[in-house]
């Protein structure tokens, strides 16, 4: 995967980030990778629980080094993401993907699936992507700022992350973030996660997702410009379907109508892979 500069490094004699305009709590440095350390590290997180105001607070990183925000989860069976089996020498880059030609991709090969049991308008051909909803522009100003507020009612909801901690990735824009440490939690549906984060890239024009928080096999985004009405939720649940199936087959309320219903006015977006 092409990359920026990675700025974490320099966290190595500067453990505040004073030289980067922050002031960061006790942190580690992660290079662990499935096929054994990483030349730079992949990411950074704290060692203390996430707190309100965490993620506004490494709000100068994004301008000064390239820093993106990240929630993680450290609590789960496979602990941090030391134990997450990073694969960035799996992944390519998120631009080199046409984000309906992944999905197109996707829908034929789980529609079909879900035609053989009957779901209602499983196994018809692609619709393409859904449109930018009316009530809003998909390039949302506020996204960053919805993106710091969904960040803070995760930390304080506490039904989310089991032990939340903040974290900062080199990474382009918010779409790009699980690219950028090789993240393997969607792997029994994509080997190469670029291709994921392709969609999440027309995710972010369309709808002004941001990449909010990961944890071994979930991810969480926010969502600036979420459907607003049943028609436009009917497509975007489409797209859910092809970029993640087990949002559908693992829901209390199965099925692409009932799905649908939960997206209208939705700014919390969230995708688990079995």
């Amino acid at each position: 995967m092409a990359t920026l500069p990675n700025a974490l490094p320099k966290l190595v004699s500067d453990p505040t980030g004073g030289t980067l305009g922050l002031a960061l709590p006790p942190g580690k440095l992660i290079d662990t990778t499935d096929d054994g350390p990483w030349p730079e590290p992949l990411l950074w997180h704290a060692e203390r629980a996430a707190a309100t105001g965490d993620w506004a607070g490494v709000e100068p990183a994004r301008r000064t080094a390239g820093l993106l925000p990240l929630l993680i989860d450290v609590g789960g069976g496979q602990g941090g993401p030391e134990g997450w089996e990073l694969m960035p020498d799996e992944v390519s880059y998120p631009g080199d993907h046409d984000p309906e030609d992944v999905l197109a991709e996707y829908w034929e090969e789980c529609a079909a699936d879900e035609a053989e049991g009957g779901e209602e308008g499983a196994g018809a051909e692609w619709p393409g992507l859904a449109a930018v909803p009316v009530s809003g522009t998909a390039r949302n100003p506020n996204a960053d700022e919805l993106a710091a507020e969904i960040a803070d009612f995760i930390v304080t909801d506490g039904s989310w992350l089991k032990e939340p901690r903040l974290a900062l990735v080199p990474a382009r824009r918010s779409a790009d973030i699980p690219a950028a440490v090789g993240w393997s939690g969607p792997l029994n549906h994509e080997n190469d996660v670029a291709r994921l984060c392709a969609v999440l890239r027309s995710w972010e024009d369309r709808f002004g997702i941001r990449v909010v928080a990961l944890t071994f096999d979930q991810l969480i985004v926010s969502v600036a410009a979420p459907p607003t009405t049943r028609e436009e939720a009917e497509a975007v649940a489409v797209e859910h379907f092809a970029f993640c199936p087990d949002n559908i087959h693992q829901s209390s309320e199965p099925g692409l109508g009932a799905y649908a219903e939960h997206l209208i006015d939705q700014e919390i977006w969230s995708f688990w892979w079995d």
